[in-house]
């Protein structure tokens, strides 16, 4: 006879957010200030903290005509200094309104190099609002840096569309000057007041000053781990496993024939992309350990990478799941992402455990990844930037390598077939959610005994 379990409610998100927070940067232009911007944005979200970024560069480009040169941001045209304050003033409004319905972490993503814009957020955020205030400053003064971000940048924003790739970088140094002709750098004397990171030269050193609270200290400790060498992280599922064939979940089987073939030829795909200073990370369960052993790089094994504990239901069959607990059943459809196995973990579990594994990735080159299917659809969220209802539904197919290389304001991937067939063991979202909660409300008014 079926058995009826309680509902366990789903895990919630550390509390870390106090009280509503601007994450501000600050920096002169190409000195990284939006590649910062929407990676904390993304790492935020990611770890369940409701996060938007507002570029002030938007706002410019919405309220003024096609971009002409540089003259723009000279100090003295004070008909474009005032549509530029406005910009800014609209950018902090819709930061603050963000705050006021809901969101937790506002990222204003403009220069603010001077003491003068600083005290503006100052006054508006933190003593009109009640939100607190952190500055993100990046300092850089490496010419090498500095060209690479515009080359890679800056010469392809919708203000030099159509213009000759000299003449854009010609006018964006114009650009910058006018820029250091006023900047101001955040002081520890002046400033003392003020909750900051430095950041030089893209990580070379950090300067860290008063810290408030856990948030802030989170967001510190990703700046200090993630770098913008060229690399590419390679994500696969293991091999096709014994219990694959059979429909279960979970357990820790070994490779059926094909998945033994799949270790074979990952191997010598590897091999074929002369991958520099290659490290493989696996979790400890024996079919990821099995994926790995033929290819030539340093290995480590992560408790952190095993699958999603489906508690209760480990190394059962869906079909066996819906007949013996159907309520459980329904409600995982219901949201999958919070949803918590009895015993076992939710997706929303399985994001905390791998925040550890996120930032060592981001400290790394190249790494190979060989996980499960719960696990990949994690890490690939996290570099797609996918939200909470699109995470547990990703499609992550056996036998086929994810390449996920850094761009310049996200990440590109290529989903790389070794062809080499395998079962599909992806399960589409339900087409009408409400239909499983009318039947779960059903369910639960069915009396124990029957």
């Amino acid at each position: 006879m079926p058995s009826f379990i309680t509902p366990v409610p789903p895990a919630s998100c550390p509390n870390v957010i106090q009280k509503p927070t601007v994450i501000s940067m600050v920096g002169l232009p190409a000195r990284g200030k939006t590649y910062m911007s929407k990676k904390l944005t993304r790492y935020l979200n990611w770890i369940g903290i409701k996060t938007k970024a507002f570029n002030v560069g938007e706002y410019r480009r919405a309220a003024t005509d096609k971009y002409r040169n540089h003259d723009f941001f000279r100090q003295d045209n004070t008909e474009a200094q005032a549509i530029r304050q406005k910009c800014a003033l609209m950018a902090i409004d819709d930061a603050c309104n963000f705050l006021q319905n809901g969101g937790e972490v506002a990222v204003l993503d403009a220069t603010n190099t001077t003491g003068e814009r600083r005290k503006l957020l100052f006054d508006i955020i933190q003593v009109k609002n009640k939100f607190k205030l952190f500055f993100v400053e990046s300092i850089c003064d490496d010419p090498s840096i500095i060209e690479a971000n515009i080359l890679e940048v800056k010469v392809c924003s919708p203000d030099y569309i159509g213009m000759n790739k000299d003449e854009a970088v010609e006018d964006f140094m114009r650009r910058i000057e006018h820029y250091n002709n006023m900047y101001e750098s955040l002081d520890h004397n002046k400033d003392k007041d003020l909750s900051y990171i430095q950041i030089f030269n893209q990580g070379e050193r950090f300067l860290v000053h008063k810290l408030a609270g856990h948030l802030q200290s989170r967001v510190v400790y990703y700046l200090m781990n993630i770098h913008v060498l060229p690399r590419t992280i390679y994500l696969t599922r293991h091999g096709e496993s014994q219990m694959n064939l059979e429909g279960r979940i979970g357990g820790d089987s070994d490779l059926s024939p094909r998945g033994e073939e799949y270790a074979t030829a990952l191997a010598r795909y590897l091999e074929n992309e002369k991958i520099a200073n290659l490290k493989v990370w696996t979790s400890e369960l024996k079919r990821t350990k099995a994926t790995a052993r033929h290819v030539d790089a340093p290995v480590e094994h992560w408790k952190a990478l095993n699958e999603i504990d489906a508690g209760i239901c480990e190394g059962m069959t869906y079909e066996e799941i819906q007949e013996k607990h159907p309520i459980e059943f329904a409600m995982r459809d219901q949201d999958k992402f919070h949803y918590r196995y009895p015993g076992g973990e939710s997706y929303q579990d399985l994001v905390a455990r791998l925040e550890p594994v996120i930032m060592e990735l981001e400290r790394q080159e190249n790494v190979l990844v060989v996980c499960h299917q719960a696990v990949a659809r994690c890490l690939l969220a996290y570099f797609q930037d996918k939200s909470s209802g699109d995470l547990a539904y990703l499609k992550v197919p056996l036998h086929t390598v994810i390449k996920l290389t850094p761009v310049a304001y996200g990440c590109r991937v290529e989903f790389v077939s070794l062809n080499i067939e395998a079962v599909n063991t992806h399960r589409e979202k339900p087409k009408n959610v409400e239909a499983h909660r009318s039947n779960t409300e059903a369910l639960e008014t069915v009396p124990d005994h029957i």
